[in-house]
């Protein structure tokens, strides 16, 4: 299977929905549902994750290059986009690389910018789910606890269990892969032009990945993007601040000309 997974919904000019790091289509869920009233949504797990393909590679290139794949298979000439996190540098990345495809961009607690690492103890939590012999959800989120602490975090995380036929459980990321290749998850944006339709950056309040620090880069990337934060939110905006979330994303994609 060379296709990503996706999750769609309603009628209308499509919306591409591309969740986080260890995310999956079903993450932005309530979001993607809600827009379906005005727009048909396209939720997609990116390669290595959910039920999309596994590959031992994985940057933002190809990660946008299987998007692109995804819209011609799916008779998408143009649509918006709305990434979170890891997907809101994969929706930047389309933006930046395939101008044409893209009408607008919607970004979710996430800049253009290198990032330091900061998934160690997630990387070590999981890899420990996949060496153990745990039989049920509640002792993953036991052995996941001494690792991250965080119980929202965790059952974020634990969303990728699956049941083997055999008995215990797996991962449906590809935990190798996208551990090889976290440095490049990391990275930062850069295109010889830049985007020159509407993007808007959701920021949340009490987040430190959108920083006052990353304007130049965006304005350089992005010169007509917009900022909007959300009070009391956190990275995870969208899952604290759902309402709040989704009607900014409402009143953006339907004031686009």
């Amino acid at each position: 299977m060379t296709k990503l997974y996706s999750r769609i919904r309603g009628e209308g000019f499509p919306v591409l929905i591309l969740h986080g790091l260890f995310g999956s289509s079903d993450n932005l869920g309530s979001v993607a549902t809600a827009l379906a009233s005005k727009f048909k949504t396209h939720a997609i797990d990116l390669r290595n994750h959910g039920r999309s393909f596994h590959r031992e590679e994985m940057n933002y290139e190809l990660m946008a290059e299987d998007v692109i794949e995804y819209m011609n298979d799916q008779g998408i000439d143009i649509a918006y986009v709305l990434g979170h996190s890891m997907g809101g540098k994969v929706a930047m990345s389309l933006a930046l690389h395939q101008q044409k495809r893209i009408k607008a961009v919607i970004v979710a607690d996430i800049s253009p910018v290198r990032y330091e690492g900061h998934h160690d103890e997630i990387f070590a939590g999981l890899f420990a789910l996949l060496e153990s012999d745990i039989v049920s959800r509640k002792e993953a989120d036991s052995l996941l606890a001494e690792f991250v602490p965080e119980q929202g975090v965790r059952q974020f995380l634990l969303k990728n269990l699956k049941a083997k036929p055999g008995g215990g459980f797996d991962l449906k990321v590809n935990l190798n892969a996208i551990h090889q290749n976290y440095h490049h998850i990391l990275d930062g944006q850069h295109a010889e032009k830049p985007f020159l339709g509407e993007v808007l950056f959701i920021a949340g309040e009490a987040s430190d990945y959108i920083q006052a620090a990353h304007k130049e880069k965006v304005v350089s990337l992005f010169p007509f993007a917009k900022v909007r934060i959300i009070p009391k939110a956190s990275h995870w905006l969208h899952a604290e601040k759902p309402e709040t979330f989704i009607g900014i994303c409402e009143r953006f994609l339907t004031g686009i000309d």
